[in-house]
Formats: structure tokens, C-alpha cells, sequence
């Protein structure tokens, strides 16, 4: 009790004025020279300098707690309020001072830093429903492509309409293309959602995981699909895997994936289809600034985005839109008006084409019949107007001239529907060879082509011969055709 009210009477001396003839304790004091008290000799005391002595209470013995004492706060010394400490890191801070900018610790964002009134649910919905339209439409015709490329078809792939193939693999790179500007919205309207914190709960912890390793898979999954589609178009190939396979499998992910996220999404997805556009209903609410465009501005600069897309590139399928389509592939320009993917250069079929002693051999079985050039010329021939489409995206139709596929399958007493392996002069590639079902074998339509346009067919287009069929993918079309065979 004795230190308590030594304590209290040192705080009451410290509130008692000191008398005018006494410095006060906070007052400035001169510094020290080395000669002492402003200038007194060393060893002079406060009797000598006129000053009056000060006698200083002797504080309280302080309580040990912990082994540590307990410091007296200092006389007129405020003491600094303490702040809790923030769970969030700071923001980004560069302060410059005379050695240079001093840059401290980052924070990490949240839904509340993004506060654009265009990161909203509204918008987000209305550019997911085409966007979902155009990776619905890809799905399904790139379904259609991978299936007329398999060997083995259960079903026999049709061979009519002659120009189906055109036009699905067509559908396929144009609603790619367009999906680009469409995603790159998409994804700017709600990567807010990326920087939200899990919930405290672990069940919807469980469940908000799960939703976001979904939302993952979609869009690795749609940016890979369209980057390597649109490099696939354009035939460079930075990769060592099977594009078509790989391709394919993502688009399985992709497209599951978007199921799961239309079916987690679809009462915001409703909601906000049904309301305004403008409507803030579901939108974070620190999103209100202005961001110099309204949200009807930006969907329709996302749908003439879109549309440009389609019109600079689609002419590679649509001849009507050539002249517009300054992105297009393939522009029409070639031998007979036919692109050409892969020239004899590329193959090094240029010698064995063009030899005198080149020879077509036709085999089922025990029965094989070798034909030249001329051969082939002086048979029936036939002349058949059809499209070439290729999985690029591009196709040209061309007038075709040559022997019925079916007439050479007779000279070897080949039976009726069967399939047909197709070779050619070309050693390398994945499409060297190819295999022909029997429904394509049995057409009318199906040659092998010896003239373009009436005129022989160009070394790059495949001359001395090549197949050409209806409804068939282009890569299929085997070139520089050296046998024909069908199993016995």
C-alpha cells in the first residue's frame, strides 16, 4: 500500500506549478560545454551558479511481474494508441525520399477493390449465353470432324450432302473465332470473383472449392482449346503432342465442365437474363463507379468484337466474303482455284511424281493390276463438281475429271462394300495414307482424279493422280495416290 501512495503523491507533484523562481522540469535546458553549466567552470555546483536545488522524491520499488518490470510512463508523454493489427497486408505505397522511392508491402485484392459498375452479373450472363452457344456449336462439329476422321466408324460416316463436311467444319472455326472476344469479356467482367476469400465454414468450404477447381478446368480448358485451334488454322504447331487427340479430350473437360457451371450459376444466370440490364440486384455492392461506357455500350462493342471476328476470317469457308476476310487463312488463290495445305516440296514426291516410270497398282487379294498415267487416261472418265474442306477451316469447290473409283475395284473383282486403303507417293506424315469405307468406295461421285478445271493436275495438287470424294475431310484426300488396295 506504501507505493500506491507514494504513487499518487508523485502524480499530484507533478500537477503542482512550479514556483517562478524555479525552471521548470520540462523547460529547455542549455546544452553542456565542455566548461560545465552554460559556461561555468567544470566542477562548479548549483550553490555557486545561483541556482536553487531541486531535492527529487525517490520513487516507489516497481512490482515484478513476469520477471520484468514496469516502466513509469515518462511526465507530459502521450501514449500512442495501439491499433489492432490487420489481417490484410497494405496496399502497394511508394514513398520517395532523398535516397529514392521506398516501396512497402503489397495487399491482396478483393471483390471490394474492383469497383467498375461493368463487373456485374448482368453483363456476365448476357455474354456467357453466346459464348456458351459458340463452345456448344465448336462441341458438337468438332464431334462431327473426329468421327469422319476414325478408321473405324460403326456408323458409316454419309457421303451426302457432298458439301456437309464444308459446312460443319466450317460452323466449327467460325464459332471458334468469334468465341475469342467473348471469352476475353467474359473473363474480364468476373475475375473480381477469383480475389473473394473462402468462407469460415468448412462444409461451404468444401463446396466453394470444389466450384472454383471447376471454374479452373473451364477456363484453362476454353483457353487452350481456342490458342491451339486458332495455331492449328494457321498450321504452326509448337508441340510435340497429337493435336487432334489432345483437342479432342479437352474439349470433353471444357464442355463438362461448362455444364457444372451453368447448373451452380443458373438462378443468378435467370435472374439476371429476367432483369434489366442495369440492374444492381446481385452486383457487389462497391461496384458503382462509372467507367466511362455504359454496360449496353460494352456489349455491343462485344458483339461488333464478335462479328469483325467471324468477317475477317470467315471467308476461308464463305467465298462470298473473301475480299472482307484480311485474316483469312486461305484465300481461294491456287492451281484451279484450290488452296494447297502441303506442297510436293514439303512431301519430296517431286521426282517419284513426275518419273516416267511411275505406276499405279490396283491389289484385292491374288488379283493386282498395275496401271500407268496413260492407262488411267484412256479409261471412262467422269467429271464431278465437288468441294474440297479441310479441318483449317478453309474449302473451295473444284471441277474434277478422272476414273470412278469403282471401276478400278472391278478390275480386281473387288466385292461391294468394302473398305479401301489408299497409299501414296508421300513417305512421312500422319496422313500419308488413308482408309476409304465402303460407302465412299461404292459412290459414283468418288474418283480418281487425273484434271482440275479441265487441266491436268498440278504437281502440289497431286498429280499424277488423287482420290477426291464426297463429303470427306481434306486431309483425307490423299494426293500423289501410288496403290489401291482392298482386303481379301
Amino acid at each position: 500500500m506504501a507505493h500506491r501512495a507514494a504513487g499518487r503523491r508523485q502524480r499530484r507533484d507533478r500537477r503542482r506549478p512550479a514556483p517562478a523562481d524555479q525552471p521548470c522540469p520540462s523547460a529547455p535546458r542549455p546544452p553542456r560545454s565542455h566548461r560545465g553549466r552554460a559556461g561555468a567552470p567544470r566542477g562548479a555546483d548549483d550553490d555557486q551558479l545561483g541556482l536553487a536545488r531541486v531535492r527529487r522524491r525517490p520513487e516507489p520499488p516497481l512490482p515484478v511481474v513476469g520477471r520484468r518490470r514496469r516502466r513509469h510512463p515518462r511526465p507530459g508523454r502521450r501514449r500512442r494508441d495501439v491499433r489492432p493489427c490487420s489481417r490484410e497486408p497494405c496496399r502497394p505505397l511508394v514513398r520517395h525520399t532523398p535516397g529514392g522511392p521506398v516501396t512497402t508491402a503489397l495487399k491482396a485484392p478483393t471483390p471490394e477493390s474492383f469497383t467498375s459498375r461493368l463487373h456485374s452479373p448482368a453483363v456476365a450472363a448476357r455474354v456467357g449465353v453466346w459464348l456458351g452457344v459458340c463452345f456448344g456449336v465448336a462441341f458438337l462439329t468438332g464431334l462431327i470432324s473426329h468421327y469422319a476422321q476414325n478408321v473405324s466408324q460403326p456408323i458409316p460416316f454419309p457421303t451426302s450432302p457432298s458439301w456437309g463436311y464444308r459446312v460443319t467444319q466450317g460452323l466449327h472455326v467460325i464459332t471458334g473465332t468469334a468465341a475469342i472476344p467473348l471469352l476475353l469479356v467474359k473473363l474480364w467482367t468476373v475475375y473480381p470473383k477469383f480475389f473473394e476469400r473462402p468462407p469460415r465454414n468448412v462444409r461451404r468450404v468444401v463446396v466453394e472449392v470444389l466450384e472454383r477447381i471447376n471454374t479452373g478446368l473451364l477456363v484453362s480448358a476454353g483457353i487452350f482449346l481456342l490458342v491451339s485451334g486458332t495455331l492449328n488454322v494457321a498450321q504452326w504447331y509448337p508441340w510435340e503432342f497429337s493435336y487432334r487427340r489432345t483437342h479432342y479430350a479437352v474439349a470433353w473437360v471444357a464442355i463438362g465442365a461448362l455444364v457444372v457451371h451453368i447448373a451452380v450459376k443458373l438462378p443468378i444466370i435467370r435472374d439476371a437474363l429476367r432483369g434489366h440490364v442495369d440492374d444492381t440486384t446481385h452486383d457487389n455492392p462497391s461496384a458503382t463507379r462509372d467507367s466511362g461506357v455504359s454496360r449496353r455500350g460494352l456489349l455491343t462493342t462485344t458483339w461488333v468484337a464478335g462479328g469483325m471476328a467471324v468477317l475477317t476470317t470467315a471467308g476461308s469457308t464463305v467465298p462470298a466474303l473473301r475480299d472482307l476476310s484480311i485474316f483469312g487463312v486461305r484465300s481461294g488463290d491456287g492451281p484451279g482455284g484450290i488452296p494447297i495445305n502441303k506442297s510436293a516440296a514439303a512431301a519430296d514426291v517431286t521426282a517419284t511424281a513426275t518419273s516416267s516410270s511411275y505406276s499405279l497398282s490396283v491389289v484385292h487379294g491374288d488379283n493386282a493390276v498395275t496401271l500407268t498415267r496413260d492407262d488411267l487416261m484412256a479409261m471412262t472418265q467422269r467429271t464431278e463438281t465437288l468441294p474440297i474442306a479441310c479441318v483449317e477451316g478453309w474449302s473451295a469447290n473444284g471441277t474434277w475429271t478422272g476414273v470412278r473409283l469403282r471401276d478400278l475395284l472391278d478390275l480386281v473383282d473387288a466385292p461391294r462394300d468394302s473398305d479401301v486403303g489408299i497409299g501414296s507417293l508421300q513417305r512421312e506424315g500422319a496422313f500419308r495414307d488413308s482408309l476409304l469405307q465402303g460407302n465412299f468406295a461404292d459412290d459414283d461421285r468418288t474418283l480418281l482424279a487425273l484434271q482440275l478445271d479441265g487441266e491436268p493436275l498440278s504437281i502440289d495438287h497431286g498429280y499424277p493422280c488423287r482420290l477426291i470424294a464426297p463429303n470427306r475431310p481434306g486431309v483425307l484426300q490423299t494426293k500423289w495416290v501410288s496403290t489401291i488396295e482392298v482386303p481379301a
